[in-house]
């Protein structure tokens, strides 16, 4: 069944850039990470693994121009600090998207900006399942007037979660260890995202 507009950050279905990470892969995230410290060139095996994934998470936030950028640093970061990953108590995966949530801080002023400019532009609104519309449109180039301007008005804390789940495909367990806050806070936050996006879908004025 199609999910409808107020479920889409949490039950869209896995339409996501980059070739999927099986779960046995990512449970050797953690040795791997652990190996590197002795053995650096092991850290490649993270980097090939999720550099993708994290490009597209960057680039669907604030466009392809500064991906490439931020997407290394996120990686040189990862690199310079895999000694204090404990792999017992958090997700490599996670822990990654973390870091690149922490670098998209610094640009949010300009992410809110797109998005409201986008929001006054006279845009079609594609024809299509709400999921197809989320998919195509939850990106600060690519999104919708209602959709640009619901992101923007969200708050920073309500945005990140919302666009780690539905653009990262992180669970909520991975959004909390990424944001390095409790399970419970993501749910709150993420209800709130929702429920402005719906309101903002479904009446646009």
């Amino acid at each position: 069944m199609t999910p409808d507009v107020a479920s889409l950050a949490v039950d869209f279905p896995g339409r996501r850039p980059g070739a999927a990470v099986p779960d046995t892969a990512m449970g050797e995230d953690g040795r791997v990470l652990e190996a590197s410290v002795r053995e650096p060139d092991r850290f490649t095996v993270i980097f090939d693994r999720y550099f993708g994934q994290v490009h597209a998470y960057v680039a669907r936030r604030l466009g392809i121009d500064i991906a490439d950028d931020l997407a290394a640093e996120t990686f040189l970061i990862a690199f310079r600090q895999r000694e204090r990953f404990d792999r017992r108590n958090g997700v490599v995966r996670a822990w990654l998207y973390g870091i690149a949530t922490n670098l998209i801080r610094r640009h949010r002023r300009d992410e809110v900006r797109a998005w409201r400019a986008i929001a006054k532009l006279p845009l079609p609104v594609p024809v299509g399942a709400p999921e197809d519309r989320i998919a195509a449109q939850v990106t600060a180039q690519g999104a919708s007037r209602e959709i640009a301007a619901a992101l923007a008005k969200l708050s920073t804390k309500d945005r990140e979660v919302l666009l780690l789940v539905a653009l990262g495909d992180l669970t909520y367990d991975e959004v909390a260890t990424a944001l390095g806050i409790a399970y419970g806070t993501v749910c709150s936050r993420l209800s709130r995202a929702r429920r402005t996006l719906r309101a903002t879908l479904e009446d646009p004025s």
